[in-house]
């Protein structure tokens, strides 16, 4: 078993490896072989590559994402040895909390490592016709003159400091302001478009500019009011993901998140 870096050449042919449905993640792992602040692996064996997996390093926490292992290599401990090096990355660079979000294939293998499960994930699709809801005045597009604000409200409902992947986002986003406070931001260019509010309000507001575009949502199961809303109108539960943790528990507030940037990014 041979452990490297995955380098961008290598994007052609990882596409046997994703399970069936994955294909649109291809963007997200040759972003992770053009980031700074990412660190993507491979396993090679019989002349090919037979497995992937990357760290996401936000200052001291670090997400495990797209640890894949090719169907006719499993168990043979290639996904624990994947999962062990970006451990061993992520402590190298000083992170005191790792993340992942783990599918059940995984979920098995991450125990017995030591993740914890911290929380669950709800995906929700919609059922029958699409809604349409009318736009809140409070809503604004994104203004420099907030970006700290936004920077603030984030790293208070994530624990983490994720400014170097929010940044490029923040010219595309929108806000919901009360008396010139962020009370909300949204951000549809960030993966799945990233919704974070501190009140309800202002999340439910994002989320339904958020449902102009989207059919599905994902949040953490913590977040009584956008569950109650997302059964209100027409959007039923289909899947539940575990957020997995290890390391130093952090004083993170997911019920203040309305939308999930994606399983590899928190």
């Amino acid at each position: 078993m041979d452990i490297q870096n995955l380098e961008h050449s290598d994007i052609p042919f990882i596409s046997d490896l994703l399970p069936f449905g994955w294909e649109d993640a291809i963007p997200i792992i040759a972003f992770y072989t053009n980031t700074s602040f990412c660190f993507p692996i491979k396993v090679c064996m019989d002349e090919k590559i037979v497995g992937i997996g990357a760290t996401i390093i936000h200052h001291d926490t670090a997400w495990l994402a797209h640890i894949i292992v090719h169907s006719d290599y499993r168990n043979q401990g290639i996904g624990k040895a994947i999962t062990q090096t970006l451990v061993e990355t992520s402590y190298s660079k000083g992170c005191e909390t790792i993340n992942l979000l783990a599918t059940e294939l995984g979920e098995p293998v991450y125990k017995k490592m030591g993740f914890e499960i911290e929380t669950e994930y709800l995906i929700f699709r919609c059922e029958g016709a699409n809604n349409t809801f009318e736009g809140s005045e409070n809503i604004v597009e994104f203004n420099s003159d907030f970006k700290k604000q936004v920077l603030d409200l984030d790293r208070q409902v994530s624990a983490e400091n994720r400014i170097l992947l929010l940044e490029e986002h923040l010219s595309n986003g929108f806000l919901y302001l009360q008396d010139n406070e962020v009370k909300g931001f949204y951000l549809p260019s960030l993966g799945h478009g990233l919704i974070i509010a501190t009140t309800s309000l202002a999340g439910i507001e994002l989320t339904k500019l958020r449902l102009q575009s989207k059919d599905f949502a994902s949040f953490p199961s913590d977040n009584l009011s956008a569950r109650a809303f997302m059964r209100q109108n027409n959007f039923n539960e289909f899947r539940i993901e575990k957020r997995m943790r290890l390391g130093r528990k952090r004083n993170w507030q997911p019920q203040n998140i309305y939308a999930i940037i994606g399983g590899n990014l928190g």
